[in-house]
């Protein structure tokens, strides 16, 4: 009923968050949770009405608003494995679907790869093309400079016996449950979570408390400090009853800046047990769920979870959500939700795979050899790309000066011990966006195309996704020798980060000049 008369999100789940965040009223009473349609119908003709027309006048009414996307949850867009580890930087699948897949429509007059072929990926990332290719039936090649982007990519796309990850997950999950090693610090966050249950039930009621911030009936800020200093006492009390060690100082590692010392314990143990497993696919996942709960358990606030600012060891009124919030002290819950979640995920994406071959290659698209080194790492994928060149290139080059691709992942290359390439990334932030910057931006990404082209069929398709801010493309395209024959302008929507403003991305396609 809710979606036919609003649309998508108009279900019980986001009508809870309404209510829970103050978009709208609850006015049920006797725990029955009822609100006034001509509320909620309100909220979203606001939204629906305005959206297309706002970007459209701050980004330009060539914006193709259909690869927007804007029909689809978020469930959609983080399908089966696109969501077993988080990454900055990666494309939604159903945007790699578009270009891919047979369909034609009013923007795309033909279709580029067909069944069979193999797609290219020089910056592969997460692995998202890969998997895209493998539920259409194409086989797919990755390259990236990142030892730990190929380890994510590769698990994704890997076969598992599901039976037998189970086990070796509870297994794990025993010993680490009951290691009295453990017993202290897991009893102390027990404690901890049921005080601030308590204080939060009493100081910040859902969904009344947001209620009153977004009327301004409360001063978020005078109110958020003062129970925060008054919760302060609680918590210190409970640290010192059960001598929980906090961070190390002065930390050499990121490890040590960012862990409690009985994280650092848990995750030491879990790695260890992961160690003994017999079986390579099983080992690789279980640390790829060790990696993502190992970022989610990072002594930072919520809110900068996604991008460090400093380490918060104490608790902390939250603006995110509305209460008096704290750091983790155990790794047991994330690792619990995560495996279940990651098993879940994996089976879904068994029913889609349609038998065909995909593998990232860690190294240096400027420079690799691809055909000798997808030789050593799978032959018979190696014998296809011998007996057919690849089709194509879809991929998402790195914008220039926006993300340290290596130290997003610092912690896993810590843990992992993976070799890290900072000095190999292709426009990383840490190199700035100044006129040098852009122009060894030119030069990485033209060398990526030329070496690349060597393994492409004459008539291919290349598709780079991109936010060509200084105009760079028309320049790359020129010295891989290949020329802009059509661009793609879409708005990106439902981005998770801190930066929610108006933004659109190219998807140049490119072909031999």
């Amino acid at each position: 009923m809710g979606y036919e008369l609003f649309g998508k999100g108009s279900n019980a789940s986001n009508i809870s968050y309404l209510i829970q965040y103050g978009r709208i009223r609850k006015i049920g009473h006797n725990g029955s949770t009822q609100i006034l349609k001509s509320e909620l119908k309100k909220y979203y003709c606001a939204i629906n009405k305005s959206r297309e027309s706002s970007w459209k006048d701050k980004l330009g009414w060539d914006l193709n608003w259909k690869l927007s996307f804007d029909n689809l949850k978020e469930s959609d867009t983080t399908k089966h494995i696109h969501r077993l580890h988080p990454y900055k930087g990666k494309f939604i699948p159903q945007l790699v679907e578009y270009f891919l897949d047979g369909h034609i429509d009013e923007f795309k007059k033909e279709k580029y790869f067909n069944k069979n072929d193999i797609v290219l990926d020089p910056f592969c990332g997460s692995g998202t093309t890969l998997a895209q290719a493998n539920e259409l039936g194409m086989h797919a090649i990755g390259i990236d400079i990142s030892s730990f982007n190929s380890f994510i990519a590769n698990c994704k796309i890997s076969e598992y016996d599901t039976t037998s990850l189970e086990k070796n997950i509870d297994v794990i999950t025993e010993k680490l449950v009951k290691s009295i090693k453990f017993t202290k610090d897991i009893e102390f966050e027990q404690n901890l979570v049921e005080k601030l249950r308590e204080f939060n039930d009493k100081y910040f009621p859902v969904p009344s408390f947001k209620h009153k911030l977004k009327r301004k009936f409360i001063n978020e800020d005078k109110y958020g400090q003062k129970k925060e200093e008054e919760f302060l006492s609680v918590y210190k009390n409970l640290v010192k009853k059960y001598r929980i060690e906090l961070l190390k100082q002065n930390p050499k590692t990121f490890i040590e800046k960012w862990y409690f010392k009985n994280i650092i314990d848990e995750l030491n143990f879990v790695f260890d047990e992961i160690k003994s497993i017999k079986d390579a696919n099983n080992k690789n996942i279980l640390a790829l769920i060790l990696s993502r709960t190992m970022r989610s358990c990072r002594v930072t606030t919520h809110s900068d979870l996604a991008t460090l600012v400093e380490p918060i060891s104490t608790t902390y009124y939250c603006p995110k959500h509305g209460k008096i919030c704290k750091p983790i002290f155990s790794i047991i819950k994330w690792w619990k939700v995560y495996s279940k979640d990651t098993v879940k995920r994996i089976k879904e994406f068994e029913k889609l795979k349609t038998g065909t071959c995909q593998y990232c290659l860690s190294g240096d698209a400027r420079t690799i050899n691809i055909s000798m080194v997808l030789s050593k790492k799978n032959k018979s994928f190696a014998d296809i790309l011998n007996k057919q060149k690849i089709s194509g290139i879809f991929s998402s080059p790195p914008y220039v000066g926006l993300i340290d691709y290596h130290e997003q992942h610092a912690y896993a290359y810590d843990l992992f011990n993976f070799k890290r390439k900072d000095e190999f990334e292709i426009g990383p932030l840490f190199k700035g966006q100044t006129k040098e910057a852009q122009k060894n931006y030119i030069e990485g990404i033209s060398a990526v195309l030329n070496n690349c082209k060597k393994y492409l069929k004459e008539d291919y398709n290349v598709f780079l996704v991109a936010n060509d801010k200084y105009n760079l493309y028309s320049v790359i395209a020129k010295k891989a020798g290949m020329k802009i024959i059509n661009t793609f302008k879409r708005p990106v929507l439902n981005r998770t980060e801190k930066d929610k403003g108006v933004y659109a991305e190219i998807i140049f396609h490119l072909k031999e000049n």
